[in-house]
C-alpha cells in the first residue's frame, strides 16, 4: 500500500497529528484503500456517534471479507439519515428491513448465499430500540439457530429518531420524552431495562463483544475477529447522541470514553458464553464526571444536596467493574 500523508491519525483512544505512523498503528480510515462503505453525503446530526461507529464497523468488515459483504439495516436513525429516497450513502449491497426483523432478514440473506454456493458474509445492524425491544424476538431466534450473521447494535440508549423516547437500553435516571424529570422518581426508574450483551452470552454464541467509538482500534479489531468465525455473533457499540443525550457535538468521543472510565459501560469479549477478555479502566473517574456533561441527567445535580440515586449509579458501575474484571491489572487479586 502506498503511504499518504494526512493531517491526523487516530491511535487507540487518542489522535496524533502531523506525522506518519507505522502501518500497524493506523486505523482502516487512514488507508487509501479503505472501502468507504458509508460515504459522505448522509444527513446525520453533527457529532453523531452512530454514523462514526457504522463507518468503522462496515469498513473493517469489508476489509475482513475482501469486500464480499451484504448489510441488512433495521429501521431507525442509521437507515433514515443514510437513505433519504432516492439517495443513499452506502457503497455496498445494503437492504432496509422493518424495525423489528433485521435479524430475520439477515438470516434469510445468509441462507440464500449458502444455497447459491457463495461465501458472501452478512451483517445485520440496528439501534438499541430495534435490537433490545422491537427486534428482540427475531434476534433471539437468530442466536438460538446459530445463523451465520454478525448482528451489530449501535446503542445510543433511546429511540432518538422518533423523539428521544425511552428504550430498554436507557440507563436509570435518564430523562427522555417518556421518562420526564418529574415526580418523586425523576427520569428512568431503576429496575427496568435489559443487557443485550449478557443475553447474547446466555445463548453461548461463538463471539460476543462490546465496544465504543472512543477506541477505534479496539472496535476494528473486534469486527475483524467477529468476521473470522462463523455462526451467530453479536457486537454492541456505544454511540453517544448529542441530540438525545444533550451534550455538545464535539464531546461525543469524550463521553464514550467517560462511560467506560467510570464503569457504567463495560468493554469486554465473550466466547461460548464465558468472559474471555476485558479492557481495564486506565483512568478511573467518578460517575458524576460522565453524567454532568449530559442534559438528560441535569436533574440529578439541580439541588443543594447530591441526589441519592448517584450512589446507586456508582454501585452499578462498581458491579460492572467486578463482574467484567475492569480494574487495572495491578489492582486485581
Amino acid at each position: 500500500m502506498s503511504d499518504q500523508r494526512i493531517r491526523f491519525y487516530q491511535t487507540g483512544t487518542f489522535t496524533v497529528g502531523n506525522r506518519l505512523l507505522d502501518l500497524g498503528k493506523r486505523t482502516v480510515q487512514s488507508s487509501t484503500e479503505r472501502a468507504n462503505a458509508l460515504t459522505s453525503g448522509h444527513r446525520a446530526c453533527q457529532g453523531c456517534g452512530e454514523a462514526l461507529g457504522a463507518r468503522y464497523v462496515l469498513d473493517a468488515a469489508m476489509r475482513a471479507t475482501d469486500r464480499d459483504l451484504i448489510a441488512v439495516n433495521a429501521t431507525g436513525c442509521l437507515e433514515v439519515f443514510t437513505t433519504p429516497s432516492p439517495e443513499t450513502a452506502w457503497q455496498l449491497p445494503w437492504l432496509h428491513s422493518l424495525f423489528g426483523n433485521a435479524a430475520a432478514v439477515a438470516t434469510g440473506v445468509a441462507a440464500a448465499m449458502r444455497v447459491k454456493g457463495k461465501a458472501t458474509r452478512v451483517i445485520a445492524q440496528g439501534g438499541d430500540g430495534g435490537t433490545t425491544d422491537i427486534g428482540f424476538g427475531c434476534l433471539s431466534g437468530m442466536f438460538e439457530r446459530d445463523d451465520d450473521v454478525l448482528y451489530v447494535c449501535y446503542d445510543n440508549e433511546g429511540y432518538m429518531n422518533t423523539g428521544v423516547q425511552r428504550s430498554s437500553a436507557t440507563p436509570p435516571t435518564a430523562r427522555t420524552a417518556t421518562t420526564p424529570a418529574v415526580g418523586a422518581e425523576r427520569g428512568n426508574p431503576f429496575g427496568t431495562g435489559k443487557s443485550l450483551p449478557l443475553l447474547a452470552m446466555a445463548h453461548r454464541l461463538p463471539y460476543v463483544a462490546t465496544a465504543t467509538v472512543a477506541d477505534l482500534h479496539d472496535l476494528e479489531a473486534k469486527v475483524t475477529r467477529a468476521m473470522s468465525v462463523h455462526g451467530a455473533r453479536y457486537l454492541h457499540v456505544l454511540v453517544p447522541c448529542p441530540l438525545g443525550w444533550g451534550h455538545p457535538t464535539d464531546e461525543t468521543i469524550m463521553l464514550a470514553r467517560l462511560a467506560t472510565e467510570c464503569g457504567l459501560f463495560p468493554v469486554f469479549e465473550a466466547v461460548g458464553g464465558e468472559l474471555a477478555a476485558s479492557t481495564p479502566i486506565r483512568r478511573r473517574v467518578p460517575v458524576e464526571a460522565y453524567l454532568r456533561r449530559q442534559r438528560r441527567f441535569a436533574h440529578l445535580f439541580d439541588g443543594a444536596e447530591p441526589d441519592p440515586r448517584l450512589a446507586r449509579l456508582s454501585a452499578l458501575a462498581e458491579d460492572n467493574i467486578r463482574r467484567f474484571r475492569l480494574a487495572a491489572p495491578e489492582a486485581n487479586p
